[in-house]
């Protein structure tokens, strides 16, 4: 893509968008996700060589030494993890805008808004176990409206909360799009489930009864589990970054103020609907 062709689209045409723009990036997108990635596939791995089968809250187990690899493995999967989404929404809203943008680029500039990106997940994640617990709002249609936070965060440099706000007042009438395109993810991801984990899930349950081929078949399938998250995550990042376009196009006539200010410096928050956050 030369240029931003920006226009309001249908369901149909921001998944298209995702797959393509994903298919003639994809080195740029692999690399973002994959990078993370690599650390969490160590930990995994390191986790493994420890306890391999065994139990550690068993006799003669050691349960110190768990629960410290279990707190490095969280203090390297959660900054990681908000990086590669961080990151790959950043390399999107460039992509898409027709900008160039180097894998350390966005990785970088996602780094700069860690500590926003961190309060977004905490803020969200309470925000989602509130609605379950209470019942007031149903969980998954509050994820729907709060799909499009990330780049309140990353593009238009909001906090957590006015970026949840943000979210929330875009996705007005809009919820089922949101809903599509998460829906669209969790198949993919069961399908790579399937395909890239489940036959090494099989092959150690087989060979429980030896240790040493168990834990080939448990790594292998750490690595198989990685290939696949690394392949599928982008599309759910990609497609949600089109559908903030495109609400922005919609809603706030982006398309129009790109062509007056190229950098796309965002508008002041829509007030379009109340915010319950």
């Amino acid at each position: 893509m030369t240029g931003p062709d920006l226009r309001p689209l249908s369901l149909g045409e921001i998944l298209d968008r995702t797959f393509s723009l994903y298919r003639n990036n994809f080195i740029l997108f692999i690399g973002i996700a994959g990078i993370p990635h690599i650390l969490i596939l160590a930990v995994s791995v390191l986790q493994l060589y420890f306890y391999g089968n065994d139990n550690p809250f068993l006799p003669g187990g050691h349960p110190v030494t768990f629960f410290v690899v279990m707190a490095v493995a969280l203090l390297i999967m959660i900054p990681t993890g908000l990086l590669a989404s961080g990151g790959t929404v950043i390399a999107v809203s460039e992509v898409y805008l027709g900008r160039p943008v180097l894998i350390s680029d966005a990785l970088r500039r996602a780094w700069n808004k860690f500590g926003s990106l961190l309060g977004l997940t905490i803020l969200s994640s309470l925000a989602l176990l509130g609605s379950a617990l209470l019942l007031i709002i149903p969980a998954f249609y509050v994820g729907c409206r709060l799909a499009v936070s990330t780049p309140g965060i990353v593009i238009e440099g909001k906090g957590p909360r006015q970026a949840m706000k943000r979210s929330w007042q875009l996705t007005s009438d809009f919820t089922g799009r949101a809903f599509m395109i998460l829906l669209l993810y969790f198949a993919l991801s069961l399908a790579a489930t399937a395909l890239f984990s489940a036959p090494f899930t099989y092959g150690a349950i087989v060979n429980l009864k030896d240790p040493a081929a168990s834990q080939v078949w448990k790594v292998m399938n750490q690595i198989s589990t990685s290939i696949g998250n690394v392949l599928i995550e982008p599309i759910l990042l990609i497609g949600l970054s089109i559908f903030y376009f495109d609400l922005r196009v919609r809603k706030e006539a982006f398309d129009l103020q790109l062509m007056l200010d190229p950098a796309g410096t965002p508008p002041p928050a829509i007030d379009a609907e109340p915010s319950p956050l």
